[in-house]
């Protein structure tokens, strides 16, 4: 059985699974889908025509990933725009904003208060932090990790195979360490750490390793002296 409150407000057409659990003044919109599993807090808003608590897939060719042993959760004071789909065996923090047309996929973990701006795509096995910012369009790829209050600009690009699926490759997205700010339509090769407070300007490609408290910019990024 699932659990809903008389406080719940539902749109029409709702679908709620079984194994729900709703907390207290929850709004859902028109034609959402709530998939078994889900756990989703007070005071949370959620839009139309989303689906939340995807089970992962995969054919033959795509990287395997793994059945989520929990569902998902979305803590108390979240925010979620219409037309977002998020996975399975994923946590979303209290208070995140998600904007519409935004993607999250499984086991990816998202801290209080950060914002996933409009068709942002978060992928598996990433970690992003607190007040964390993520602006419309940009991509994070799988298996990142972004430390409290960093900044994605929008239409960021990164990868984690560094070998494009040529041959096997240990699958590893950028580390982007506290308050590290990435500038509109940079791109991040695998593995690469951005350090403490860097700044990456508009349009960079990062192709190795930042230090802390630096601006780099360019085509291959390199430092700016100051």
């Amino acid at each position: 059985m699932s659990t809903i409150p008389k406080s719940v407000k539902l749109g029409n057409h709702v679908a709620i699974e079984q194994d729900v659990m709703i907390g207290e003044n929850v709004v859902i919109g028109h034609h959402t889908t709530i998939l078994r599993g889900t756990e989703i807090g007070d005071n949370v808003t959620i839009g139309c025509n989303c689906v939340l608590g995807i089970e992962p897939s995969v054919n033959e060719r795509m990287r395997k990933t793994f059945k989520a042993n929990n569902g998902l959760v979305i803590q108390c004071g979240t925010r979620i725009g219409h037309l977002v789909s998020i996975y399975s065996g994923t946590s979303i923090g209290e208070n995140v904003f998600i904007g519409d047309h935004a993607g999250i996929r499984e086991n990816v973990s998202i801290g209080a208060e950060s914002v996933i701006g409009r068709a942002a795509i978060v992928e598996l096995n990433t970690t992003i932090g607190k007040s964390c910012t993520v602006q419309t369009n940009a991509y994070i790829t799988g298996d990142t990790t972004l430390e409290d209050r960093v900044f994605i600009g929008p239409c960021v690009s990164m990868s984690n195979d560094k070998y494009m699926g040529a041959k096997p490759y240990s699958l590893k997205g950028p580390y982007i360490k506290t308050g590290a700010k990435i500038g509109n339509n940079a791109s991040l090769l695998p593995g690469i750490t951005i350090g403490v407070n860097t700044v990456i300007g508009a349009g960079a490609v990062v192709t190795r390793n930042m230090e802390d408290g630096i601006v780099a910019a360019g085509v291959p990024a390199r430092k700016i002296p100051s």
